[in-house]
């Protein structure tokens, strides 16, 4: 019996990772997968090695996990890999207080995000 199997969603080309509870606002984190939209992987990854940004080391985890996937779960092939989605998303946000003058209170958002990468292999010209 058992259940039904899982339809796969992206194409047989495409390869994903996603990385969910990033302590970063998700403005922020977009700024960082604008950069690499778009771009092939090698590039991508060099981009996010030499970026200033603290989440960039995460975002290269995250897209090495993706590759790493593309060429085991699917044997595609790494040179011709490109980033062809970064997509931000918002998740849960922690909220404290931090006390103000005349017995008030300020409230302090701590938001996270979540972050999902498709490579997508290239195709050949000839």
């Amino acid at each position: 019996m058992g259940k039904p199997g899982f339809e796969r969603k992206l194409a047989d080309t495409e390869a994903v990772a996603i990385a969910r509870h990033m302590r970063l606002s998700p403005r922020k984190l977009n700024l960082v997968a604008e950069s690499i939209r778009g771009l092939s992987c090698d590039r991508a990854l060099a981009e996010l090695q030499f970026s200033r940004r603290r989440i960039s080391n995460e975002v290269r985890k995250v897209l090495q996990s993706a590759i790493a996937n593309a060429e085991n779960n699917h044997q595609l092939d790494v040179d011709r890999l490109f980033v062809a989605e970064a997509s931000v998303g918002k998740t849960m946000v922690i909220k404290r207080w931090r006390p103000r003058a005349r017995g008030r209170v300020g409230r302090i958002e701590k938001p996270f995000s979540q972050l999902r990468l498709v490579v997508r292999e290239r195709e050949e010209h000839v």
